[in-house]
């Protein structure tokens, strides 16, 4: 087994609305749970990149990337998370790839533990990147 096929590098992106609810994305795979938009790098690919990339694939439009402002770890997805704050470059519609059945926009306490917390420390970004272990 490859160090690929056993450890992910993901990409995500903090994108809020004029009230400061945060946009997440329902997948169509897996658990089908709430998150927010991005996902895995591809070989030979950079964080930012990817994120680009992803949020093409994800959201069909583009973003512009104002900073990283976080990478953790999770340990049951063997997963580092490099989240950061984005925007979208126009005011187009969102269109869900096959990935995501739904979309909406969500107050930081109806987050999850770990999903607010990152979320958190985006929005409340002073210049310095965090990191944690979940």
């Amino acid at each position: 087994m490859s160090f690929e096929d056993t450890y992910r590098l993901s990409a995500h992106a903090v994108i809020t609305n004029d009230v400061g609810e945060v946009l997440q994305l329902r997948a169509t795979y897996a658990d089908c749970s709430w998150g927010l938009p991005g996902g895995a790098l591809d070989p030979g690919e950079t964080v930012h990149e990817a994120l680009l990339r992803e949020c093409r694939e994800e959201l069909g439009r583009d973003v512009r990337i104002d900073y990283l402002s976080g990478i953790y770890y999770h340990r049951v997805y063997r997963s580092h998370v490099f989240i950061f704050r984005a925007h979208f470059v126009d005011s187009g519609a969102i269109i869900l790839s096959d990935e995501h059945s739904d979309m909406g926009y969500f107050p930081l306490d109806s987050l999850s533990p770990v999903q607010r917390q990152r979320v958190v420390d985006c929005l409340e970004f002073d210049g310095r990147v965090r990191s944690a272990r979940f």
